[in-house]
């Protein structure tokens, strides 16, 4: 964690993020660093991703850096590249909730300290001003919290405003190591998830799983009571998991879309395909190639070893012959040429054919049948 004075904290955080001086020098209303590039400096953390804010006008300012990549007028947030690095870039907001779960209604703030009120929990209400005398802005005792490796939210309708906070309770707990300050804790326990829509709970919890304690993080969720594990859930999550510490699943599998459909489902094919006998290559291939990759891993983690095979050498045979030559040979376009192409190509997963010229004859015959 960092230590030291004001200035020894300005200073690293312009060492982090030399990029700063840039948006310094361009700014010409009150500029503000805020919340995780603080919060992972005192940590001691690596680089994390720059958010700003701006008493003004944020896409004024993003213009002037270049213009904004992104932009979100509802809530007055630009995306803009400063030397090769991304920066988020909002103007001071505040934020209310006409009800639970809603997304809410945006008016501007009047400064940092009504804007740093409307945020999740204390380790992220902090702010340093790019310009003037270093301070840390820190009106809810997030370095305090810090120091204990506490989470907090900053005021008691916090969870029922925006139930995916406790997603991202699970998120920070789960990164950092924190406990739930006890308050926090019995009104997480109450929070209703269902009030967000499940396009908003599945990107919170895919954004949970994309993360490196993403198995902690989707326990701690169960632990809490805020999600229904599937059947076996938790032994099925950790063997995903497991699995996507080998480079061919990790490449082929959206890491976290198979961790939330290990913890929470639904159930896909993954029983079917684990529970039957282990294929030969052409089966396996039409069989596996008609999934999703998510249900393949699954299967996998249930016992279905020969999707190992289909992984690594089944699924990268290819033919030496194309659409092209079927047509050179008198095929006339249309389903034929599919039909042909892919009864050579499980004639050659079989071991039946090998080469050009037998590629050739076995996609013709299947191309000219009935």
């Amino acid at each position: 964690m960092v230590r030291g004075s004001m200035d020894d904290l300005a200073a690293a955080l312009l060492r982090t993020h030399p990029e700063l001086e840039t948006v310094r020098q361009a700014a010409l209303e009150p500029v503000y660093v805020v919340g995780g590039a603080i919060r992972d400096l005192l940590l001691g953390g690596p680089r994390t991703d720059l958010d700003l804010v701006v008493v003004g006008d944020a896409t004024a300012l993003a213009e002037r850096l270049g213009g904004a990549g992104a932009e979100h007028a509802r809530f007055g947030t630009v995306k803009v590249e400063v030397e090769g690095h991304e920066v988020d870039i909002a103007t001071a907001r505040t934020e209310t909730y006409p009800k639970p779960g809603a997304l809410p209604v945006v008016a501007p703030a009047a400064g940092i300290e009504e804007d740093l009120g409307r945020r999740d929990f204390t380790i992220n209400a902090l702010a340093i001003p790019l310009a003037g005398e270093p301070r840390l802005i820190d009106p809810y005792g997030g370095r305090a919290d810090l120091d204990q490796r506490l989470l907090r939210v900053l005021h008691d309708r916090s969870f029922e405003d925006d139930p995916t906070r406790a997603i991202r309770a699970a998120r920070y707990a789960a990164r950092f190591g924190f406990q739930l300050e006890p308050g926090t804790e019995a009104l997480l326990r109450k929070t209703d998830l269902t009030t967000v829509s499940a396009d908003r709970r599945r990107a919170e919890l895919e954004r949970l799983a994309a993360e490196e304690g993403a198995r902690g993080g989707l326990e701690l969720l169960a632990h809490w009571g805020l999600i229904h594990l599937r059947n076996d859930g938790l032994a099925l999550l950790a063997a995903v998991d497991e699995l996507l510490e080998n480079p061919h699943w990790a490449d082929f599998v959206p890491r976290e879309r198979a961790l939330v459909a290990a913890a929470l489902g639904p159930p896909g094919a993954e029983e079917m395909l684990a529970s039957m006998w282990a294929p030969r290559p052409g089966e396996g291939v039409e069989l596996a190639e008609r999934r999703d990759p998510v249900e393949l891993i699954l299967a996998r983690a249930m016992g279905a070893d020969w999707l190992d095979r289909y992984l690594i050498i089944w699924r990268r045979v290819k033919l030496e012959i194309d659409g092209g030559d079927l047509i050179a040979a008198g095929i006339e376009q249309g389903p034929a040429i599919g039909r042909g192409l892919r009864a050579a190509r499980l004639k050659k997963l079989e071991g039946e054919i090998g080469g050009r010229a037998e590629e050739l004859a076995a996609a013709l015959a299947a191309a000219l049948r009935d």
